[in-house]
This record gives C-alpha cells, structure tokens and sequence, in this order.
C-alpha cells in the first residue's frame, strides 16, 4: 500500500474528488480511481468522501493506492532498432504501432517484451510491467526512447525528466497553415473531465509546455518541430488541437475525416539528449523518419 497527501489550492476549488486525483496521476484512469474512492481508501480531512465530493480550500487528501499485482511478463523475440547501447542505457528507435510497456488487455508484442529477450539488464524501479522503462511515447508514434539498464541509471535519467534538462524534439505534420514561425504553448493538461481515454486543457492539470518551430509549409498543411520543456501525456497532440492545428492522423484530437490513410497521428521522436548517468557526458541521438512519414513528406511536395 502506497500513501499520498494532496492539499487543495485555489485553482482545484470545485473540482470532483475523483476528476482531482485522476489529474494527479497520468497512468491511472478516472475509473480505477473511483474504485479506490469507493473502497474508502482515500479520505477528505480524516472522512471517507464519495466520488462526486467537490474540493474546498486546503482540503487535505490522503490516499492509498493498493499494491500492484505483479504478473509475469513474457520475453518475446521481437526485432529491436537499436541506436546506442551500453551497460547502462539502450536507445531504441521505436516503430510506429508498438506499445512501450504491458498493459490490461495487452500483456504481448510492446517494447518491454522485446527487451527482456534482449537483455535481462533491466532496472526494477517501476517493477516487472515496465522494467527499464524511464518514459513512454505513443502506440502510434515512432522514434527515439531511452531504457535503463540499472536502477543508478534509471534515477538520474528520471531526475533530468523532472528538471527539464533531457533534449527531447518532434516532428508533427499538422492540419492547415500556421502563420508565425515559432511559438510557445503553455497549458495545463490533466485527464478529460468526461472521456478518461482522453486528456486534455484542464485548470487543476498539470503544467505543461511546448514549443514549436515550423520546418516547411505545405498547400493544407504544415511541418513542424515541437520540443518539449515538460512530457504530460499527448501533450503534443492537445497543445496543437488547442491553437487550431491538430495532427494529420490523430482521430482523438483531430479531425474525424482524413485526407490520409494514416495508422495514426504523423508525429515522430526525431531527436533525444541527456547527461550519460555513468560518464556525465550530454550525449544527443537522432531518429530517422519512419518510411510511411518520408513518403508522406514527398507526396505534399510534389502536390
């Protein structure tokens, strides 16, 4: 069992005790929640609330979230696009398609499962679903990711996510034209408050933001790099749905109506940089673009 304490501030005022706690943890759903809620695991000011609670100011919440069960996730001989490996990190390009981690309802073919066939050096720190595992990128994007090997390793890469020091750079072909070269993005995201499939622009979320360049602009469409000063969950996908360019591709954010026959949202992992946790040494990796992206790109030029 895991302890936690929030306290409300003003800006989470009026918000629903499960909408709150769901926004406080991205790889937990609005549902699972409120059965923790409902299991009176979590507590407003020492009572049991019900789902429904609205948050008043400086509230205090404590939470228990239960021991994972463990499962016995399965080495599976996958080919893996290797970019760099050592004894303390792997940087993988990722395909489009693949999970990064198992999941309820889908335990087979991710990148976890590829990994233990390739190695068995894995970190533990996020226990045997997700070994190695230091951050994700989407089913449908592709690109670069880095895996840590040992538990040192893994901790520092956490803390230079956290401080905002990892270079971590996309490309996204997006809807229509945008006009300025450059901009900055800065909006909270948390879990939609209806759709727990969904994030999205949300007051009590967490801070995130993006900043974009464009590359080329096309007849209907424009090319751009996104770097990222923090990683919420679609956070390139919501920001760029939020300043009326959503990707070309992403049937969530986007338009319901493609141009394209697309797997998914035309958004790539292109460049990765972080401090080697053994040589502190900045070391900086950059993905190719995935075959299906390239032809993509050459299709509007010729358009």
């Amino acid at each position: 069992m895991e302890n936690f304490e929030f306290k409300v501030n003003e800006s989470s005022v009026g918000t629903r005790l499960d909408v709150f706690i769901a926004n406080e943890f991205e790889n937990k759903s609005r549902a699972y929640i409120q059965k923790i809620i409902e299991g009176e695991t979590a507590a407003v000011n020492g009572k049991c609330r019900k789902s429904n609670y609205k948050l008043k100011l400086e509230d205090i919440i404590i939470l228990q979230i239960p021991d994972p069960v463990e499962l016995n996730v399965k080495a599976e001989d996958i080919p893996l696009d290797i970019i760099y490996e050592d004894s303390d990190v792997i940087v993988i390009n990722k395909p489009q398609d693949m999970v990064v981690h198992p999941a309820p309802g889908n335990y087979s073919g991710t990148l976890v499962n590829a990994l233990l066939n390739h190695c068995t050096d894995l970190s533990g720190i996020n226990g045997v679903l997700r070994p190695g595992i230091v951050h994700r990128i989407d089913k449908d994007t592709s690109g670069a990711l880095v895996v840590a090997k040992n538990d040192i390793a893994h901790n520092s890469l956490a803390a230079q996510l956290k401080d905002h020091s990892m270079t971590r750079s996309y490309l996204a072909l997006v809807e229509g034209i945008i006009k300025d070269d450059e901009g900055t993005i800065n909006e909270p995201i948390g879990r939609h408050p209806k759709d727990r499939i969904k994030m999205a622009i949300v007051e009590s979320g967490k801070k995130a933001i993006t900043h974009f360049k464009v590359i080329e602009r096309f007849d209907k469409y424009t090319l751009v790099e996104c770097n990222l000063e923090t990683g919420r969950t679609h956070q390139i996908r919501v920001h760029m749905a939020k300043i009326g360019h959503p990707l070309v591709g992403d049937l969530i954010y986007g338009y319901k109506k493609q141009s394209f026959n697309l797997k998914g949202q035309a958004l790539h992992a292109k460049k990765l940089g972080f401090i080697h946790p053994t040589t502190n040494q900045y070391m900086e990796f950059v993905s190719p673009l995935p075959a299906y992206f390239e032809k993509l790109l050459i299709k509007l030029k010729i358009s």
